[in-house]
């Protein structure tokens, strides 16, 4: 084989998938070079260029202005493109040089482009990567039922898989990754579902864009083993469930639950699946955010000053502490005066300001692996880790929330919900009125895994509440980068909401990192029989 197995990124996002697998190394050696990755939106395609830069230097010391650019942002990517201007541009080229969209006019150039590195490249290929799920995602089709005369079946995105197959039949791979949405499972197009569909079609994808013949894939998941194999060994699922992959039982510290198909091209296909992913223990929320510096809140509509925050967490801390002793919940109101009696100021980090600087070791307790994959002590900080806003009456309710957990850490789901709440603690929204959004507020809690980390952490942190209730705040970038499993020196470009989404968005790149290990050994072994 020869060096190295050339990797083609589709949807990219900011790069979860491709980070995994260029962080691969056999025998010392990181053997997947990222050819192309395609992203549309700016601020990812931003951060997907930088990291590219990152990767020019995998296997050599990594430049110091790359961490004098991610403490100090201001100094502009032109720094490191004046520094190191052949890297700079092999990134530039990777990214093809500006936001591009797949199932536009940008296919023209997109395809050119592709068709050229497929012609000069010798060296096995993959493509990974997964259309946008809003369509597939059941909170998707809810949002899209409001839609009048909304019809899925015109639903461009229900489509942009397709997309996916022409790269396919571009590149032909020896294998592909695609990953998306459980809800892809339950999609119905015309009363038909749509899975059964998409894996017809990845079986071939030049038949499925109309030509007679190609070639052909085995579609294999990366959890089971196929229940049968049928048909010319073709692989059979008898339950399309076992194509959901838990992040949470591969070492992920978030319960984390995502569709992957792993193709395998015919020729190079064995008799046998191939070795699925191994669980692991679980890893907790507190193990990844333990240490982090503590940082408190804005609050909302008034001018930033931390005796403020200090004046605000107490004055409702009281409020709160009379309302549980009016609902006779003398135990919760004691532990909370204590909170507030031993309050202290934690820094407060802007999105303006995106350096924490620290020489804290915040991954003692984080299994080795893992640990060796997110830290970078060159940093001598945290980047992306600064607290949003937060209204009066919901610091009072984040308060509420944490100590809450703290105190009934035995239930299987510490985080209060609705009727845990005392009447004077709703919030003023329909839904919660409902019963639709029970669970509205949501604390990441000590010793077990995080919920799902969505795009939706940009709206509000209701659902992503710290554990710590001295801090009285919503996760910040940085802290959900951590539960998706980022490289603490990955730093995420565009403002504050640009930059949750990305991570929201995104595949755990330690998920993908082990799934790199499969699709490895699967192209290694078969060019050793060839």
């Amino acid at each position: 084989m020869g060096n190295k197995i050339n990797v083609i990124d589709l949807f990219a996002g900011p790069g979860g998938l491709g980070e995994g697998f260029s962080a691969f190394k056999h025998n010392h050696n990181h053997v997947f070079n990222i050819k192309v990755s395609i992203e549309k939106e700016a601020s990812a395609h931003k951060t997907l260029t930088l990291r590219a830069f990152y990767r020019q230097f995998l296997g050599k010391a990594t430049p110091v202005e790359y961490y004098e650019y991610l403490r100090d942002p201001d100094l502009g990517t032109r720094y490191l493109e004046e520094k190191y201007p052949d890297e700079w541009k092999s990134a530039v080229t990777e990214t093809m040089e500006s936001p591009r969209e797949l199932g536009t006019e940008d296919d023209i150039e997109i395809f050119k482009n592709l068709k050229k590195i497929k012609k000069e490249n010798n060296d096995p290929f993959v493509v990974i990567g997964g259309p946008p799920c809003q369509a597939y995602s059941v909170m998707g089709r809810i949002k899209n039922r409001s839609i009048e005369g909304y019809k899925a079946e015109d639903d461009h995105r229900h489509f942009l898989y397709k997309e996916y197959l022409k790269v396919l039949n571009i590149i032909k791979p020896e294998v592909f990754v695609m990953e998306n949405v459980r809800g892809i499972l339950t999609a119905k197009l015309n009363d038909e579902k749509v899975f059964p569909l998409i894996l017809n079609d990845l079986e071939c994808p030049a038949k499925a864009l109309g030509n007679k013949q190609g070639i052909k894939y085995k579609i294999y998941s990366l959890s089971h083993a196929p229940d049968t194999i049928q048909d010319k060994n073709k692989p059979v699922y008898n339950n399309h469930q076992k194509f959901v992959i838990k992040a949470e039982d591969f070492g992920i510290p978030q319960s984390r639950h995502r569709v992957i198909l792993l193709g395998v091209r015919e020729d190079i296909a064995k008799d046998s699946a191939p070795e699925t992913l191994k669980p692991s223990e679980k890893v907790t929320v507190n193990q990844v955010l333990d240490g982090m510096p503590k940082l408190r809140s804005a609050v909302s509509r008034q001018k930033d000053c931390k005796y403020l925050w200090h004046k605000t967490i107490q004055s409702e801390g009281k409020e709160l502490v009379k309302i549980l002793k009016n609902n006779s919940d003398h135990e919760l109101a004691a532990h909370i005066e204590k909170i507030i009696s031993d309050l202290t100021i934690p820094q407060k980090q802007t999105g303006d300001k995106r350096f924490v600087s620290s020489n804290t070791i915040t991954l003692k307790n984080t299994p080795q692996q893992l640990k060796l994959f997110i830290e970078d002590k060159n940093i001598k900080g945290h980047l992306n880790h600064f607290a949003r806003s937060h209204m009066a009456s919901d610091l009072q309710r984040y308060l509420f929330c944490a100590a809450f957990s703290e105190k009934n850490k035995k239930r299987r789901i510490p985080s209060p919900t609705k009727k845990d709440f005392p009447e004077d603690l709703a919030p003023n929204h329909k839904s919660w009125e409902s019963g639709k959004f029970a669970d509205r507020f949501r604390v990441q809690f000590k010793g077990k895994p995080s919920s799902t980390i969505t795009s939706h952490i940009n709206r509000d942190g209701h659902y992503f509440i710290h554990y710590d209730p001295k801090q009285c705040r919503s996760l910040s970038v940085r802290e959900a980068a951590r539960l998706q499993t980022f490289p603490d020196n990955y730093f995420f470009e565009g403002n504050q909401t640009q930059q949750y989404i990305q991570v929201g968005n995104a595949v755990p790149p330690y998920l993908a990192y082990q799934v790199s290990k499969i699709v490895y050994e699967l192209i290694h072994d078969s060019l050793q029989t060839e």
